[in-house]
């Protein structure tokens, strides 16, 4: 476990293996969740509308739209693991 500090904007940095292990990189979305023990922060992606559709209408048309969401956050941290390492 890393210690880190809370700054004037309660802004925090979370440390580097925290960050590699979410696969983090700078700019990217979190989701902050309070919790009994403390704060949940989540990897989030934001996807436009248009582009929503369009993956729906591929889905329907593969099959893949029946997956449960189980299956899809599976799928969805398994690509995050391959994302390559941005450098900063």
């Amino acid at each position: 476990m890393a210690l880190t500090k809370v700054g004037p904007k309660y802004q925090v940095t979370i440390p580097k293996e925290a960050r590699e292990a979410a696969g983090l990189a700078v700019g990217d979305l979190v989701d902050a969740t309070p919790t009994k023990d403390g704060v949940l922060l989540r990897p989030q992606a934001v996807i436009q509308k248009s582009a929503l559709a369009a993956l729906q209408k591929q889905a329907k048309r593969s099959g893949t739209h029946k997956l449960s969401r189980r299956e899809i956050e599976a799928e969805i941290a398994a690509v995050r693991k391959e994302k390559p390492k941005r450098s900063a």
